[in-house]
Formats: structure tokens, sequence, C-alpha cells
């Protein structure tokens, strides 16, 4: 890392990101550790010119507040405390600091260079990136989301061919969804890229099986298998690129002893796995993942995708599974974004999809009774995805959208809003 570096340092506070990210935002690189870091852990980080204490309520741990080793006060670097400060500490705020002072901290105290920027990360990246790897290949699973789209995109400037993505179409994705991934990877930005359709196979294992968990772990089982399969069909892969991000470092282990969890790079892999992992977006938070593939060149419909669960259109297509019903899914899905496009929707709200129950109602078409399937519209807002509220969508633009999903959709008589906050509600239905 060429950037200049703030250390913080976590004393049990709940707003180590906020302090983070109004670092970043001043274009001065910041990252968070646990209060436990020792001297030659500070040390061996690259270029740290500043450290801030961050306590808060979770500092006192088993009757005792935790507190850094003192021998970090004589290490040369300005210290600023915010929150259940030390003795030793001789700048010190009672929370988190206005942006002014933090500012002063920064800039003139620490004399950090505002050197962030997705321009000097990128380089950063590819040449760690090219260090790592050596004349070796990488294995990507692309699903075509944010995260292991920008990976990959970061991984072909570096390694180009060395790198080997693949594609898993489970028949469960939006419409149009795996055609953009090869489109932009494959025939755009020409990378190595193995395409498995495996719908039917996806499919068949689903028939019949209506519990939500139970297609949970079929939909992860089989993507998983199904990527073992073709990975064994490929020879010299030393390498696993992953798109674990900053939020997941954070979350496992920086926090205060009782809040700390073990650290996993990505669920689900084993402890015995035989492959290095590439990580280059562990040190990004969501919307930079997304500025870094808006400067890696790749188009805005992929890099702001819309948050997508693991099992796809799986668990919005509610109950069992039938070809109908997801059809009706993914082209009302798709009526809904565009619309939602058009009405400038689609950078104001969070998340927004539809879903299909298995059950039918009736109706009436071309003068006559039908019994069809409805579409349950839903639209949230959030901050941590722990609360969600109901975007309030116009009226007129709700009409256009409920006429073109009962003409444009096949088995489909009728369209509801969902009006249920998180909580009670969930954010997803299944």
């Amino acid at each position: 890392m060429k950037q200049d570096m703030i250390v913080i340092l976590d004393l049990g506070s709940t707003e180590n990101t906020v302090v983070a990210r109004a670092i970043r935002d001043m274009g001065v690189y910041s990252e968070i550790h646990p209060h436990d870091i020792t001297v030659d852990g500070l040390k061996a980080l690259d270029n740290v010119k500043g450290i801030i204490l961050n306590g808060g309520e979770n500092r006192v741990v088993d009757g005792k507040a935790v507190d850094i080793d003192p021998a970090l006060y004589d290490c040369g670097y300005p210290v600023m405390a915010i929150n259940h400060p030390t003795a030793k500490c001789e700048q010190k705020f009672d929370s988190v600091p206005a942006q002014e002072v933090l500012k002063d901290f920064v800039l003139n105290q620490c004399k950090a260079e505002t050197n962030w920027n997705m321009k000097n990360f990128i380089e950063d990246q590819v040449e760690l990136i090219r260090r790592q790897v050596g004349d070796k290949k990488v294995l990507l699973a692309l699903s075509g989301g944010v995260d292991s789209s920008v990976v990959a995109a970061m991984l072909i400037k570096a390694i180009g061919q060395q790198l080997v993505c693949v594609h898993v179409n489970h028949g469960l994705m939006r419409k149009n969804e795996s055609e953009s991934v090869v489109e932009v990877f494959q025939n755009q930005l020409h990378a190595n890229l193995i395409y498995v359709d495996a719908t039917e196979r996806f499919l068949g294992k689903l028939e019949g099986v209506a519990d939500p968990e139970q297609k949970r772990k079929i939909i992860g089982g089989e993507f998983i298998r199904v990527f073992e399969e073709e990975a064994r069909k490929l020879d010299g892969i030393h390498f696993l690129g992953q798109g674990t991000i900053y939020p997941d470092i954070i979350e496992s282990g920086t926090k205060t002893a009782k809040m700390v969890k073990s650290h996993h790079n990505v669920g689900g892999l084993p402890e015995d796995l035989q492959f290095e992992l590439v990580e280059p977006l562990k040190q990004l938070f969501k919307d930079e993942v997304r500025a870094c593939g808006i400067e890696l060149g790749l188009p805005a419909s992929m890099v702001y995708r819309q948050p997508f669960p693991g099992p796809g259109l799986g668990v919005r297509c509610l109950g069992a599974i039938t070809r109908d019903r997801l059809e009706a899914v993914r082209e009302s899905d798709a009526i809904l974004r565009e619309e939602f496009e058009k009405a400038g929707l689609d950078k104001k709200v969070w998340q927004y999809f539809t879903v299909v129950p298995d059950f039918k109602s009736v109706g009436m078409k071309n003068h006559a009774r039908c019994f069809e399937y409805m579409v349950i519209i839903r639209a949230i807002n959030t901050i941590d995805a722990m609360t969600a509220s109901i975007e309030k969508v116009d009226w007129d633009v709700l009409e256009k959208i409920t006429n073109r999903i009962l003409n444009e959709v096949e088995n489909v008589n009728r369209v509801c809003y969902d009006m249920s906050p998180k909580p009670p509600a969930t954010i997803e239905f299944e």
C-alpha cells in the first residue's frame, strides 16, 4: 500500500466505520484494527501516520475496561482518543469528532497525504496480485454480482488469461443476467470464461420442494458441486479468487474481546482448502467496490446491480418452484426494474423486486373467468438491512407497472404492493 494510513483501534465503539469512512472521504486511507494490536503488528502496516483510539459501549469486558498496549504511545505516531480516552492521550474528545476537528488531526498533526483514490488503489492491487500469483492460475466463481464482477475485472487487468472464471447459470437468475455476464466478460473483456448452463439440473433437484430452508440448501449445495466438477477439469489452479470486502473483515475480527468471532474468508470453505486465496477487495466498503468497478470500466448496470439472494429467484418463487411461476417472477421483475429506472427510482430505492406466491386468485380476462397467479411488488430502503422502511412510490408509477405486468406477463391476473416494514416482516419473503 503506497497510500498514507490512519489506524483506528477499536475499544468498543459501534461507530468505527463512521470514523473510517469520514477519513477516507478526506482522501486519506484508514483501517480498523483490534485494540490489542502489538507494536510489531502496528509497525508491520504500511505508511501509518497516526492512531485514533475509538472507545464505546462495548469497552468493558468481564467488568474490566480494555485498553491498548502502553508501548503504542511511544511509537512516535500522533494519537487521538474518541470516547473512554486514556490518561496518556493528550488529545481527547467526548464523541465522534466534528469533521473539521478530525480533519485537523489527520492532515495537520499526522501530516497524512490525500492520496487515497480508486486509481491508486487499483494500481496497488494490480501490483500485489502479480507479485502474489506470479505465473500461476486463479479460479473464480463469477456470479454476476458486484463483488465477484469487480474482482474478476481486477484480476483480468492484473493477470489476464491466468484467470479462469466459472459462471454457473442455475436457472434462477434474473432476466438476461447470465447473458450480460457472458457479453461483458467473454466478449468485451476477453476473459477466460467457462459458462455452465445447469438450469435443468437445478430445477430437477428442486421439483416439489416447498420448504424455504430446504430450497436454499439444495441450491447452495448443488452450486458447490457444479463448481467443484468444473474445477476438477482444470489443471494448474493454485489460487482461488474471492469477493471478500471490508465489512466482512470488520465484523469478524476488530471488535472488543467479547464481540470477536472466528474469521472465515468465505462461509463454507473447508479448513483444508488446497488453494491460496486472492482477495483484492478486502480493504473496500461496498460503495467503494462500486467505485472501483466503474474505474475498471464495468458497465453501471452491473456495478449498481441490486442486492440479490444467493438462491436467486428460487426464494421469490414462493413454495415449490414451478416453471410458469418462475417465468412470471423473472418477467415481472424485469418490468419493475425497467420502470423504476425510467422513474429515477433505481438510485433512490435500496432494493426492489417481485415475488409470485404458490396460490391463484379468480379474475377476468378477455371477458371470461380466469384462475391465475398474483405478483407482489416489494420496494424498501435500509441502512444496515436490520430494519427497513417501505418506499412510497408515486401512484402513477405503480399504476404503469401494474398495467404492464397484467398485460405482458403470462398466468397473472393480480398485482399487489407490499406495505410491510422490517420488522415485523423481513426483506425477502423466504
